[in-house]
């Protein structure tokens, strides 16, 4: 990635909106995707690289770093870190995460430094005692605050469930290592409660919020738990009815295509979206046809094209 401008790998200019954005990422990704390139490892490093480059671009904080500091954008975020955490991902396999999990560095205070408070002390300051004492005058411990995280799924992961290794420095300077899952059905938005892994306080710890960024897919569209696929259909078998194959996030599935079906026909096969979040089914997969012209015709097939033509003069449907 070094050396390499992000606007420069997805082919847009530095004006492209989120829009733009999107469709040049998912260009690219279709055309570099591990599953069409099988054994090209010079597709799945490119893969990689726009992978991280929408990454960037398509977060609006991160890429108003980099469009100010450029490559040391992470390390500019996390000089400026206050209380929050930071994270590194170590190096992902095709999809870009794989089972390599993430590691996370958790700090305390401002401007970098690693600095121990307590919650029940700051309120007792400000506040003359509150968060010490309840009305009975029986000592009553803060609890500490609560934490949230970003973490980047992909569809696959959202869709099975997956897992993540957190690696949490305490105040002190200890590093605490966690496993935490996250279940199948989770989407944009969602927040995965780790219960008592927040900050440490008296009355305990806080917790930890894994909130959920989903990544774009190459192929599928998500809407809520249906997702969407164009599937390619060539002219002879969507006039003369047949079977093409689906792919779906289980495998691919035979789909029945009737004669003589139209251009952008939509097929519903119920049960093959994604899971609901907490279980109680599926949502569908809605194939939205798109026929494919052939070209570069025999002599013999634009025989028969002019002969079909002959037969259904202009103006028959």
């Amino acid at each position: 990635m070094a050396g390499r401008d992000y606007y420069e790998i997805l082919g847009v200019p530095r004006t492209a909106d989120e829009k733009q954005i999107r469709q040049a990422y998912r260009r690219l990704a279709r055309k570099y995707h591990p599953d069409v390139n099988p054994n090209d490892k010079a597709a799945a490093e490119k893969f990689k690289e726009i992978q991280n480059a929408y990454e960037v671009l398509s977060d609006p904080e991160k890429r108003k770093k980099y469009d100010q500091f450029g490559e040391a954008w992470e390390r500019a975020e996390q000089a400026g870190a206050g209380y929050g955490a930071t994270y590194s991902r170590p190096g992902a396999g095709s999809g870009g995460f794989g089972g390599t999990g993430w590691q996370y560095d958790f700090r305390y205070g401002t401007g970098g430094i690693d600095e121990s408070f307590d919650l029940g002390d700051i309120l007792s300051r400000v506040f003359g005692g509150f968060g010490e004492q309840t009305r009975t005058g029986t000592r009553m411990a803060a609890k500490g605050q609560d934490i949230e995280q970003p973490v980047e799924i992909t569809l696959e992961e959202a869709y099975r469930g997956t897992q993540r290794i957190l690696e949490v420095r305490e105040p002190d300077g200890r590093l605490r290592r966690l496993e935490v899952k996250i279940p199948p059905g989770v989407n944009e938005g969602s927040r995965v409660r780790i219960a008592g892994e927040g900050a440490p306080g008296r009355g305990g710890r806080g917790d930890l919020y894994l909130v959920i960024k989903l990544l774009p897919h190459s192929q599928f569209e998500r809407k809520g738990d249906d997702l969407y696929i164009e599937v390619p259909v060539p002219l002879t078998l969507a006039i003369l009815g047949g079977e093409v194959e689906v792919p779906t996030l289980k495998g691919r599935v035979a789909l029945k295509i009737p004669p003589e079906t139209q251009n952008g026909r939509v097929f519903r096969l119920a049960g093959q979206g994604m899971p609901h979040l907490g279980g109680g089914g599926y949502g569908d997969l809605h194939a939205k046809i798109r026929v494919v012209l052939p070209t570069h015709l025999s002599a013999r097939e634009r025989e028969l094209f002019q002969e079909l033509q002959r037969l259904r003069p202009a103006g028959v449907s």
